[in-house]
């Protein structure tokens, strides 16, 4: 192997020079919000010696930061939806910004085992769609070029001209695995040319929606590391690549450890000195008793709390108040500073016990508010772009406060917003009136980019199984009034395999063209 013929000192300076074009990068209006726990020359350190990283994703990146800047300035909003085939994102272009790749959809159509929605599949699987829908984009691309420059110039205006590299964001769910896992997926997604990914502070392996029992998190510092992690491969990739911080804690059941304090405020426990919950549990199995009955029971046997809230049922008013007080003289405490605390300030003994109440996996009990939401948010904001928090329920309380408080510590922060399939408006108390300007009543708070996520599932079923029946019922004649006949009517014509502008004709016509000669382009 030839050995490099570089002086030490034009080595040197070529790392400088790295350094210094990393904090310019850094400082640039895109970027200088985020704040790193580490230094570019780290960074430098870390980054081949020749440029490896595709421009691609960096150039959308910055095409999606400044539509949703402007969103922000106008108080509107993108409006998406979830999809993994490219002939649905190829229609999308004609009305949205954007283009959403759900983990969830993944999970149903591009893996070899189909199942719900427990991101179970390999690591590499969105990525690996990103890249498919993103190569699909350029194509569409490229065909639109061509065709409009067949024509002459004073033609073209009456052509079709769609921006159809519309940015990709995508699911990077919880990272799937280490550290080393959370930066591969990273770096395969810069590769794919995304635009931005969101990670969430879910645990890995429980994510589960089928079974009555909530959502389990991971300690604020896990999630923490895996968006540094994240950021530190978009920043090795010298990527303009967007990070969306996503937090799912609201309405967590679980957290799986506690070995951050600033999630003890949280953390529930038994009062009442009671056999621990999976012994209860195993027993109430081998009875063949209802698991989630038999939980409750045991809930209300143990006087599930927090501590703070096992402080304040033995506590006299005035005693909680100076408990309260010396709490609060600091923004986290942990639970052993709390147990001092009451120990000086109430009379009765506070009983509470956080491993009594861990589950047969080992979770422990969590009680999500809107205030550990936001301050999980708050901790990862510096890390990210966009801001996400996956509030399932429609409770425009809560929404309005989590967002109004966050934007007390920082103003400019745009957010996304995920719209579920089931959620019950008219049950949350939401009119009708309400409902059809929630959108736009969210985007007055900085939300500005909003999603339906699974729309290929509901949208794509309901049109096929309409079709199924047509189909099955009429054969061609049924598919003629109904599709073709509408289709080749409209002006211009409906997308499809008999639109050759479209389907790629005039391409396939040009590439055997060039091949033999013939000049391609304008042809008046």
């Amino acid at each position: 192997m030839p050995k490099l013929n570089i002086s030490v000192e034009e080595e040197q300076k070529q790392f400088e020079a790295d350094v210094a074009a990393i904090e310019k990068q850094w400082s640039s209006p895109r970027q200088a919000h985020l704040k790193r726990p580490y230094d570019a020359k780290t960074i430098a350190a870390l980054r081949n010696s020749i440029e490896a990283a595709s421009p691609a994703s960096s150039t959308q990146a910055l095409k999606l930061w400044n539509q949703l800047q402007e969103h922000r300035r106008n108080r509107t909003t993108e409006l998406t939806f979830g999809t993994t085939d490219p002939v649905i994102v190829s229609q999308m272009a004609k009305h949205a910004q954007t283009v959403y790749v759900s983990g969830a959809l993944c999970g149903f159509s591009e893996v070899a085992i189909p199942g719900m929605d427990h991101a179970d599949y390999p690591w590499d699987t969105v990525p690996k769609v990103v890249s498919k829908v993103f190569k699909s984009q350029l194509w569409h691309d490229q065909r639109q070029r061509q065709f409009r420059m067949r024509h002459p110039k004073e033609q073209r205006e009456q052509l079709e001209n769609w921006d159809y590299m519309t940015p990709i964001v995508a699911d990077g769910d919880m990272g799937f695995g280490s550290l080393t896992t959370t930066m591969k997926m990273a770096k395969e997604f810069v590769d794919a040319g995304v635009a931005m990914i969101h990670i969430d502070d879910l645990a890995i392996g429980m994510k589960k929606f089928t079974i009555g029992q909530g959502r389990t998190v991971v300690p604020t510092s896990e999630y923490l590391d895996r968006l540094t992690a994240v950021r530190m491969q978009f920043d090795v990739m010298g990527a303009e690549t967007l990070l969306l911080c996503r937090c799912d804690t609201d309405h967590s059941e679980f957290i799986t450890s506690v070995v951050d304090e600033r999630d003890h405020e949280y953390v529930q426990g038994a009062t009442k000195k009671v056999e621990p919950l999976k012994d209860f549990l195993k027993k109430a199995l081998a009875d063949g008793k209802d698991l989630s009955k038999e939980r409750k029971v045991w809930f209300e046997m143990a006087g599930l709390k927090t501590f703070d809230e096992a402080v304040q049922a033995v506590a006299s008013e005035s005693e909680y108040k100076a408990y309260f007080e010396e709490v609060a003289k600091e923004k986290f405490r942990s639970l052993s500073a709390r147990r001092d605390i009451a120990a000086k300030t109430v009379k009765e003994t506070v009983f509470f016990d956080w491993e009594l109440s861990r589950s047969a996996m080992g979770q422990y009990m969590f009680k999500s508010s809107v205030k550990s939401v936001l301050e999980r948010a708050l901790a990862a904001a510096p890390l990210g772009d966009v801001t996400w928090a996956r509030m399932d329920a429609p409770n425009w309380e809560h929404l309005v406060e989590f967002h109004t408080e966050f934007l007390k510590v920082y103003p400019e922060r745009l957010f996304a917003f995920g719209y579920t399939g089931d959620y019950d408006y008219g049950k949350a108390g939401f009119t009708e009136e309400q409902v059809k300007t929630l959108h736009l009543d969210l985007a007055k708070m900085n939300i500005v980019w909003q999603v339906q996520p699974i729309w290929s599932l509901q949208g794509v079923n309901m049109v096929a199984t309409d079709f199924a029946k047509l189909w099955s019922e009429e054969a061609i004649a049924g598919y003629i009034r109904e599709v073709q006949t509408p289709a080749l009517a409209t002006k211009p014509m409906t997308d499809g395999f008999e639109k050759l502008s479209w389907c790629g004709g005039y391409l396939a016509d040009a590439f055997f063209e060039t091949v033999g000669g013939e000049p391609v382009g304008d042809r008046s």
